[in-house]
C-alpha cells in the first residue's frame, strides 16, 4: 500500500459506521436473527431482508432511515470459503436505509464521506462503478463529489443492476472500491482483478417495479439499500493479505493452529485454506445456534449440520483426530459478545449442540474409513489402479471423506483417483442442489421442485366448474414439505384437481376454500409453478394431511369479479385501437376483484375527450350485450383469424381465443364473462405516462364500481358537512379556500420579510473592519431560507463592495439554513460565496453552495449552527486579514 491507513478494530469498524449514520438521523436498529420472519428464504442472507415488508410496502415503516449490522449467512459460494480473499459463509454487513426519504445525492455522498473522512481512505486509492445506464450517479460521482471520470467505471446489468426477484422493486446500483496499486494508473481498469481491487461498499438505489412482464414502471417511494462488508472493510484498515487475517477471524484460526500444533505463518497453503474454512464455519454455526437453529437434515437444520462437518473434516486433514469443536467455538464466542451479547447466553447450548454432532460425524467418518477399506480390496482383488470419481464423490458426499483425504489413503495403497470424474460428480450434484433461498426473492413463491418428479400436475377444471372433489397432493410449510398441517399453519397446497384459477396473463389468483372431514382451509391466492398451481392459504380447522380427499371451491363473487374486470380489459384495448390509433399495443396488465389497469404504448397522452369517447364505448359494448365465444384453436389458426395476443405471454401448439364477434378477439386463459352485460358498468379512474412512450389506464366494472361510488359519496357528504354546503358546491368552495391560503401566505411572506429587514439592520452595529473589509457573522432566528438571502444580500449592498456578511438562521427544529454574501472586493481576495459557504455548512451536517457572490446553504444539526458561524467568522478574519 502507498499510505498507511490508521488501524482500526472490526468492532471500532462496527461503531464508527452505525455512529456517523445516526448523526444523519438514522435509527441504530439491532440485527435481526438469522432465521427470518420471510417464508421464502431459509436464512437472512442480507442486510436488506428484515426490511422486505416495508420495500414491498406490506409495512408502514416507523422510521424513514435506519443503520444496521445485520449478521448473515450464505451458502452458495460455500466452495469457495478459505480459497478466496474474502467468501464467507458468515459475514456482517454494515448498511443504511432510506425508506421513500433521501436518494441517489445523498446515499453517494455519504458513501464517499465515510469512506474518505471517517474511515480515512484516500479518494485517490477509490474506484466506483456505476449501472451502464444510469447517468445520473455518474454525473453525481463526477461533478458533485469529484471523482475523475476515469476512475468512474460503467457495469453492465449482471453487475450493476440490483434485482428482488423475478418481480418486484429493483434498481441501479454502484459500487465503491479500495486500489491497493493506484500507481498503475486509469488505464483498462478492471474491477474484476481482486488483486488490485476490493468492493466494499454497494449502493442499491431501489426506484423500479419489475412485472410480470419484465416491464420496469418508477416506484411512487423511492428506497435506499447499502451494504459495507465489515470483514472486507477490515482487510483495508488492518492491511492484512485476506479478509481471514483480521482480527474479526483469525482469533479463531490461531485457536484451531495451537490445538493441531500449526504455526500459520509458516504452514503450507492446503493448511491455511483448512484453518480458514474452520474460521469461518465456526464463527457460522456459533451464530446460528445462537439463533435457535438445531442441527437436522431439512431446511437451515441440514445447512447447519453441513458447516460443522466441514469444520470437523477440515479438522481432521490438519492433523486433529478428537474432538475439538467446542474449544474454538469459545473463541468466536468471546469475540462476538461485545456487540451480540445474546451469543454468551445461549454458550452452554452452543458447546451441546456441537458436541453432540462432532460426536456422531467422528462415527460416520469411521465408517466412511471401514467402506473405504472394502473399496480398495476390491480394486486390488480386479488388479485395478484407479478409485473412481463415483466412489470418491460417495465417500465424500455421504460420509463426509474428504477428496484430500481419499487421495491419501489411495496413495498409501499404491493408487491414484479419477480426480476429474470427482469433480464431474460434484458439479452434477451442484445442479441437482441449487436452491431457490440463496437469492432474495421479493415476490411470494413457493418452491416444489423436489417433489415435482413424485406427484401428479394439477388438472383445472376451473373454467365450467366453480367446486371439485380432488386429492391432497403436497402440502408446505415455509417452503418445506410436510406430510400434515394444523390449524393456524400458513400453508401451500398442491390438489390433483382446482377450480382455482392461478394467478397468470395479469389476472390474479382465486381466493376460496378447501373444505374436508372436520377440516377448513382459507385459500387467499394461487400461483402456478410449471403445471402446479399452489394454493396459498391458512389451515382455520382441523389437521389436513397428504392423501385427505376434500372439496375446493372457489369464492363466486370474487371470480366474478374478476371475471368482469378482465372481459373489461379486452374491451378497453378494443375502445383504444379504434379511437385513439389503431396501432396501439399492450405493454402489460392487472385484473384484480377490485378494479383492472391496463398499460399500453402510445406516444403521446390521451386528451379528456379521448378518455371519455373510450369509456363510451366500452359501455355501449356492454349494454349491446355481445356474447362470449370461447374456442380452442391452432395457433396458426388464431393468428389467422385476427385474434390478438397478450403481452409477455408465451404460446402452445394450441390457444384459448376469446371472441366477442365484432368487438374484440384474443388469445387469454384467464376467465371471462358468458356476456358483455354481465360486467354492467365501466369507468375510467385514471389515464397516466409511466415512463416514455407507455401510458396506463385504471379502471373499475361490475360490482367494484360501487365500492368506488360508495368512498367518492362518502368523501363528498364529508366536505359537504365541513364546508356547510351542498355537495355541487363543494368545488367553489374548495377554490375560495386555495384564493384565500394563497393570499394568506403572500402577506405571511411578505411579514416574514419586513421582519428579517427589522432583525438584520439592528446587525450593523456587530459590523467589524479587518483591514480594509468589513465583516458581518450573525444570527437570525425565526426567518425562513428566502427571506434570510434576502437580508444577507441587502447587508452586503448596505456595507459595499468590501463587505463579507454571513448570516445563520434555524427556521424550524432541526434545521439549518446559512447565507453568505460578498462584495466584489471580497471575491478578488480569492473567497467565493458558494465554495465558503457549502463548507460551513459541513460542520452542521450538510452542504449546499451558490454564486461567487451569493449562496446557500443546509444543514440537519441545528446544535452545531454556533460553531459553524466561528467557523466563518475565523475563516473570513484569516482570508480578508
Amino acid at each position: 500500500m502507498s499510505f498507511k491507513p490508521q488501524y482500526l478494530s472490526g468492532s471500532d469498524i462496527r461503531t464508527k459506521f452505525l455512529d456517523f449514520y445516526a448523526s444523519l438521523e438514522h435509527s441504530i436498529l439491532p440485527s435481526a436473527s438469522l432465521v427470518p420472519e420471510d417464508p421464502t428464504v431459509l436464512l437472512t442472507i442480507a442486510g436488506m431482508l428484515p426490511f422486505k415488508p416495508i420495500f414491498l410496502g406490506q409495512r408502514t415503516p416507523e422510521f424513514k432511515r435506519a443503520t444496521t449490522s445485520q449478521k448473515c449467512i450464505r451458502t452458495n459460494d460455500i466452495e469457495n470459503v478459505g480459497v478466496t480473499k474474502r467468501h464467507h459463509t458468515f459475514f456482517e454487513m454494515l448498511g443504511n436505509f432510506s425508506f421513500g426519504d433521501y436518494f441517489k445525492e445523498q446515499a453517494i455522498a455519504w458513501g464517499w464521506e465515510i469512506s474518505t473522512k471517517v474511515f480515512g481512505l484516500p479518494p485517490e486509492h477509490l474506484v466506483v462503478s456505476v449501472f451502464e445506464e444510469d447517468d445520473e450517479a455518474f454525473a453525481i460521482w463526477r461533478d458533485q463529489v469529484g471523482v475523475t471520470p476515469t476512475r468512474i467505471i460503467r457495469m453492465g446489468a449482471d453487475d450493476n443492476f440490483w434485482n428482488s426477484g423475478p418481480t418486484g422493486p429493483c434498481g441501479p446500483c454502484s459500487e465503491i472500491y479500495y486500489d491497493f496499486h493506484p500507481e498503475r494508473g486509469d488505464d483498462n481498469i478492471d474491477l474484476e482483478d481482486d488483486t488490485r481491487f476490493i468492493e466494499f461498499y454497494n449502493l442499491v438505489f431501489m426506484q423500479y417495479n419489475r412485472d410480470a412482464e419484465d416491464n420496469l414502471t418508477p416506484l411512487a417511494n423511492k428506497n435506499i439499500d447499502t451494504g459495507m462488508g465489515l470483514e472486507r472493510m477490515a482487510q483495508i484498515l488492518q492491511q492484512v493479505p485476506n479478509n481471514y487475517e483480521t482480527d474479526l477471524i483469525f482469533p479463531i484460526i490461531k485457536t484451531a493452529a495451537d490445538i493441531a500444533g500449526i504455526d500459520y505463518s509458516t504452514a503450507d497453503e492446503k493448511t491455511k485454506v483448512s484453518l480458514k474454512v474452520i474460521g469461518d464455519h465456526v464463527r457460522a454455526v456459533v451464530h446460528m445456534i445462537a439463533d435457535e437453529i438445531r442441527a437436522s437434515n431439512t431446511g437451515r437444520g441440514y445447512i447447519l449440520r453441513r458447516l460443522i462437518r466441514r469444520v470437523v473434516r477440515h479438522g481432521r486433514l490438519i492433523g486433529i483426530s478428537g474432538e475439538f469443536t467446542t474449544q474454538v467455538a469459545e473463541t468466536a464466542i468471546a469475540l462476538s459478545e461485545s456487540a451480540y451479547p445474546g451469543v454468551r447466553k445461549r454458550e452452554d447450548a452452543i458447546k451441546a449442540e456441537l458436541q453432540r454432532e462432532e460426536s456422531q460425524f467422528l462415527k460416520t467418518l469411521g465408517n466412511g474409513e471401514k467402506l473405504l477399506d472394502k473399496i480398495i480390496a476390491d480394486l486390488k482383488q480386479q488388479n485395478g489402479a484407479v478409485i473412481s470419481g463415483k466412489n470418491a464423490f460417495d465417500l465424500y458426499d455421504t460420509h463426509g471423506f474428504p477428496l484430500e483425504l481419499t487421495q491419501e489413503i489411495a496413495a498409501e495403497n499404491n493408487l491414484t483417483v479419477d480426480e476429474e470424474g470427482f469433480l464431474y460428480e460434484m458439479e452434477e450434484q451442484k445442479k441437482r442442489g441449487r436452491e431457490a433461498h440463496e437469492t432474495i426473492d421479493l415476490t411470494v413463491q413457493g418452491s416444489i421442485d423436489k417433489l415435482a418428479e413424485s406427484i401428479n400436475v394439477t388438472d383445472f377444471v376451473g373454467y365450467t366448474e366453480p367446486v371439485a372433489t380432488a386429492k391432497i397432493e403436497a402440502i408446505l410449510i415455509d417452503g418445506i414439505a410436510t406430510e400434515e398441517a394444523e390449524a393456524g399453519a400458513e400453508v401451500q397446497i398442491l390438489l390433483s384437481k382446482t377450480p382455482f384459477y392461478a394467478e397468470s396473463g395479469g389476472q390474479i389468483g382465486d381466493r376460496g376454500y378447501i373444505t374436508g372431514d372436520g377440516i377448513v382451509v382459507r385459500v387467499e391466492d394461487v400461483k402456478k409453478e410449471s403445471d402446479f398451481f399452489v394454493h396459498i392459504g391458512r389451515v382455520e380447522r382441523g389437521t389436513i394431511r397428504v392423501a385427505d380427499t376434500v372439496t375446493a371451491q372457489i369464492d363466486r363473487a370474487c371470480r366474478r369479479r374478476a371475471q368482469a374486470n378482465h372481459t373489461a380489459t379486452h374491451l378497453l384495448q378494443a375502445a383504444l385501437k379504434k379511437i385513439v390509433d389503431d396501432s396501439i399495443s399492450q405493454a402489460g396488465s392487472l385484473v384484480s376483484f377490485d378494479r383492472l389497469r391496463f398499460d399500453f404504448n402510445c406516444p403521446r397522452a390521451l386528451t379528456p375527450e379521448e378518455v371519455q369517447q373510450v369509456e363510451e364505448q366500452v359501455n355501449n359494448w356492454i349494454s349491446e350485450a355481445h356474447p362470449a365465444k370461447i374456442e380452442i384453436l391452432s395457433l396458426a389458426e388464431a393468428k389467422a383469424k385476427g385474434a390478438t395476443a397478450m403481452f409477455g405471454e408465451k404460446y402452445g401448439e394450441e390457444v384459448r381465443v376469446i371472441d366477442f364477434t365484432g368487438v374484440s378477439m384474443e388469445l387469454c386463459g384467464g376467465t371471462h364473462v358468458s356476456n358483455t352485460a354481465e360486467i354492467g358498468v365501466f369507468k375510467i379512474i385514471s389515464e397516466t405516462g409511466i415512463s416514455t412512450g407507455v401510458r396506463r389506464i385504471e379502471a373499475v366494472s361490475g360490482a367494484a364500481i360501487l365500492d368506488y361510488l360508495n368512498v367518492r359519496d362518502k368523501v363528498v357528504k364529508d366536505l359537504s358537512d365541513r364546508f356547510k354546503v351542498k355537495p355541487e358546491e363543494v368545488p367553489d368552495r374548495v377554490t375560495a379556500l386555495q384564493n384565500e391560503i394563497k393570499a394568506a401566505q403572500k402577506e405571511l411572506g411578505t411579514l416574514k420579510g419586513q421582519l428579517a429587514f427589522s432583525k438584520s439592520d439592528s446587525l450593523l452595529a456587530n459590523v467589524e473592519t479587518i483591514g480594509d473589509f468589513k465583516l458581518l457573522v450573525a444570527r437570525i432566528d425565526d426567518v425562513d431560507a428566502a427571506s434570510l438571502q434576502t437580508a444577507g444580500e441587502r447587508l452586503q449592498q448596505k456595507l459595499g463592495a468590501s463587505a463579507a456578511v454571513v448570516l445563520g438562521s434555524v427556521p424550524e427544529e432541526g434545521k439549518v439554513t446559512l447565507v453568505a454574501a460578498f462584495g466584489s472586493d471580497v471575491n478578488k481576495k480569492g473567497t467565493q460565496a458558494g465554495k465558503f459557504i457549502g463548507g460551513i455548512a459541513k460542520i452542521c451536517g450538510g452542504g449546499g453552495g451558490g454564486r461567487p457572490n451569493l449562496a446557500q446553504a443546509g444543514g440537519r444539526d441545528a446544535s452545531k449552527l454556533p460553531e459553524a458561524l466561528e467557523k466563518a467568522k475565523t475563516e473570513l478574519k484569516a482570508s480578508l486579514g
